[in-house]
């Protein structure tokens, strides 16, 4: 079986709040692009259960640390699944801590996938109550398309689909995870600093500051906007030119799904 589980952008990003339990409601206009990651997935009664993760990425781990591991888990737990042999290949063509969901996709891929191959005992609503407790973009990228989330990012209200031309660069040196972005929002949120009101992504407010790279690709193509906590930035109807150190990847689109299964 395979799976294709597409990247997304934020096209708007307003944190609203903090929440009792550590995280953040935000305000998002969350759109799926066409850049992918591939799953190859393989299944086979077993003794006793064995998940095997591998791929193309040197970024990632293929143990009990990546999402789509814990989102096996999971699925085998709340479905009560005799024991069978699990192997995933990913094919990772989404940068990795760039804001554009490529951890969160795959999880949420596997867990279609999963649902699937054993004849969908879970309804999408069940699917949606497991991909919420893994993270806060899995249930956007169930869905896909063009939806406005709120609460952490997991309550979902689908907003009419556009065709957008979507260009995507990403500094290949680092990422910026969730945490850190957040963590600078509230601190810059609590010494009052300014300027929040010029950017249409309240984290990218966060962090360009820290990052002469960022800065860098503001200065170039002051219309970019970074996607979720970062460090990728896309443009709407434009190309970036190639700069070293840094991916780029032009002539995306906007696309009305989410994960699927092919």
């Amino acid at each position: 079986m395979k799976i294709q589980c597409p990247a997304k952008i934020n096209l708007t990003l307003k944190v609203t709040s903090k929440r009792p339990d550590g995280f953040h409601n935000i305000e998002s206009i969350m759109q799926t692009i066409s850049l992918y990651d591939y799953l190859t997935l393989e299944i086979e009664s077993s003794q006793k259960f064995e998940i095997n993760l591998s791929g193309t990425s040197d970024e990632i781990p293929y143990n009990e640390k990546n999402l789509v591991y814990k989102a096996i888990m999971l699925f085998i737990e709340r479905v009560n699944l005799s024991p069978h042999r699990i192997s995933v290949y990913i094919e990772k063509n989404i940068p990795v801590s760039a804001g554009l969901a490529g951890g969160s996709t795959d999880a949420a891929g596997v867990l279609k996938g999963l649902n699937s191959y054993f004849n969908n005992p879970l309804s999408q609503d069940e699917l949606h109550k497991l991909c919420a407790k893994l993270g806060s973009d899995l249930n956007f990228c169930l869905e896909g398309g063009r939806q406005l989330a709120t609460g952490r990012g997991e309550i979902l209200e689908p907003l009419p689909f556009e065709e957008l031309e979507v260009s995507v660069i990403k500094p290949l040196e680092f990422g910026i995870s969730a945490k850190e972005a957040y963590t600078k929002f509230s601190l810059k949120k609590s010494e009052n600093k300014t300027g929040r009101e010029n950017f249409k992504n309240d984290l990218e407010w966060a962090v360009i500051d820290d990052y002469k790279q960022l800065q860098k690709i503001k200065s170039l193509y002051p219309n970019s906007m970074m996607s979720g906590s970062g460090s990728s930035y896309f443009l709407i109807g434009g190309d970036f030119e190639e700069i070293d150190g840094y991916f780029i990847k032009n002539g995306l689109k906007s696309v009305p799904f989410g994960v699927k299964i092919l």
